[in-house]
């Protein structure tokens, strides 16, 4: 049961992970972090990047779930959505604890 579960939150983060593997995203993911929501054009604004690209960028996060696009007016506007990355930081808050006890039953074996 406990295995499946990990399993099962592993394949609901996979997403998450695979889009925070990109630099080009983690940059925009910090910038809406940091300045809060922003359209294409101010995420565009000093970076060699095309817009089209950022958009294709902003597409792969929101389908993680990680930014959310909203429509005002002509522009869409982009805006972190903290609950999957919170999600996978907790998913790897408990892998951390998992490796922790592995690695302290490897040292009483070998201390042994």
């Amino acid at each position: 049961m406990r295995c499946s579960r990990a399993a099962r939150s592993w394949q609901a983060s996979a997403h998450v992970f695979a889009a925070l593997g990109d630099e080009v995203r983690l940059r925009l993911l910090e910038r809406l972090c940091e300045q809060g929501a922003l359209c294409i054009v101010q995420l565009a604004d000093g970076s060699r990047i095309s817009r089209q690209a950022i958009t294709k960028h902003l597409h792969v996060l929101a389908d993680a779930g990680l930014v959310k696009g909203t429509r005002e007016g002509r522009e869409n506007v982009w805006q972190l959505e903290p609950r999957a990355l919170s999600e996978a930081r907790q998913l790897l808050e408990v892998i951390s604890r998992e490796w922790d006890g592995t690695l302290d039953r490897l040292r009483t074996f070998v201390e042994a």
